[in-house]
């Protein structure tokens, strides 16, 4: 879903000419739209793109952004010497096919979005169906509920967002259809993506009103809704991206992960070989999304659902009818 210092775009040509040439490998560039920091999605990103450099022989770079001006520099900076440039999320839709378009040669890879209305011929997308592992929390959390009420908090009431927010809902009512549905929240403010503090504000508001499962899908802010689940009796949280249980033990239900670096994986290797699709999506049957309590070390996990063996057996019975296409969800970003 989901975001040290930054360098000018000036200063990274320079760093990346010389870089190449001592190197004499082929560059591969990760772009941030936001500083790494805590946001362990963005982290991925970066784990991803090494991994697949080293694998291919290749070089591997990360530029971190902080606002529109740095990730413009950055990926125009990359773009002169990298033969795959790397991005993640929506903040590139608009700057990304024009700086396609003026390095035809370069190859751009955008991940968990893309500029679907403005394609190039050198622009690969990898996105998610999260609505898929968001409808299996909703269930978890309805099926694990003691006040029978629960809720999401999402970082910006975006669209895209809502692939978490609804799905979680989606997910709650369709194994209990009286479950109480809280109104979902937004983080807000001039950094949703990383205000752990807004993001406590809105979850103690929530949990106060009664709601004992929370959805935080607010990337760097999560540590702010996890930390209201501390003050408030019997009530967790589903983190997003990767096992944020190990952040917050004892007060985290599950998490959806985003394979982040898997989709940045495949796609480097299916555009280096030349057989990667313009488009690709992955979800709980390619592997690209899933929930942590339902692997294999979920003992291991420190997520509470560990103590819910029965609610795991039912969402897995749920996962392989999604899977199967038994179940079929819709995408929310569809309707928005």
């Amino acid at each position: 879903m989901i975001r040290a210092g930054v360098v000018s775009g000036l200063v990274l040509a320079g760093m990346l000419a010389t870089g190449a040439a001592a190197a004499d490998k082929p560059l591969i560039v990760y772009v941030s739209p936001n500083p790494l920091g805590v946001n362990d999605f963005l982290k991925l990103g970066k784990v991803g793109t090494e991994k697949v450099a080293a694998e291919l022989g290749a070089e591997a770079k990360t530029f971190e952004s902080n606002d529109p001006t740095t990730q413009r520099q950055n990926l125009e900076a990359a773009a002169k010497d990298a033969k795959v440039v790397v991005v993640i999320g929506f903040e590139f839709n608009d700057m990304l096919p024009e700086v396609a378009e003026a390095h035809p040669d370069v190859k751009f890879l955008q991940i968990d979005s893309c500029p679907f209305d403005k394609m190039k011929p050198n622009i690969f997308c990898s996105v998610f169906r999260e609505y898929e592992a968001s409808f299996l929390a909703g269930a978890e959390a309805a099926l694990t509920s003691k006040t029978g009420k629960v809720g999401a908090i999402g970082a910006l009431d975006i669209p895209f967002l809502h692939r978490y927010t609804d799905g979680f809902i989606e997910g709650a009512k369709h194994v209990k259809a009286d479950i109480t549905i809280s109104p979902s929240l937004w983080v807000g403010g001039n950094n949703p993506f990383s205000d752990p503090a807004r993001g406590q504000q809105r979850a103690a508001s929530m949990v106060a009103d009664g709601v004992d499962r929370v959805l935080a899908a607010g990337a760097g802010s999560n540590g702010g809704i996890f930390k209201a689940m501390e003050d408030a009796d019997g009530a967790y949280a589903f983190g997003v991206d990767v096992n944020q249980c190990l952040q917050a033990p004892g007060y985290v239900m599950d998490n959806l992960e985003k394979k982040t670096d898997v989709a940045v994986e495949l796609a480097v290797k299916g555009i280096w070989e030349g057989k990667q699709a313009p488009i690709t999506a992955l979800g709980l049957k390619e592997g690209g999304m899933a929930l942590t309590g339902l692997g294999d070390n979920v003992k291991d996990s420190k997520c509470t659902i560990a103590d819910y063996p029965d609610a795991i057996a039912k969402v897995k019975e749920l996962r392989d009818q999604i899977v199967s296409g038994a179940i079929k969800i819709d995408d929310p970003m569809q309707a928005k």
